[in-house]
């Protein structure tokens, strides 16, 4: 996993790993969600891919736009 450059100081969010049509998140307490095109929607995971790979807006991305549309809570 690659670890997230949090570059607004704020972020709930530790590092990531990209995939294809998916990214998986882990937060910082410890828990890993899967996002991919068919639980969040394509634009939606090359969106968060971007942001990930920026080190900003990711936690506010997913809070206020994908919510709850993970695929899968890895951990």
């Amino acid at each position: 996993m690659a670890r997230y450059k949090n570059l607004g100081g704020d972020s709930g969010i530790s590092s990531y790993e990209i995939g294809a049509d998916s990214i998986e998140v882990t937060f910082n307490d410890g828990s890993v969600y899967l996002y991919n095109y068919a639980s969040a929607g394509k634009h939606n995971i090359e969106r968060m891919k971007s942001l990930a790979a920026s080190g900003s807006g990711l936690n506010s991305f997913i809070n206020t736009i994908v919510k709850k549309l993970y695929a899968s809570k890895l951990r």
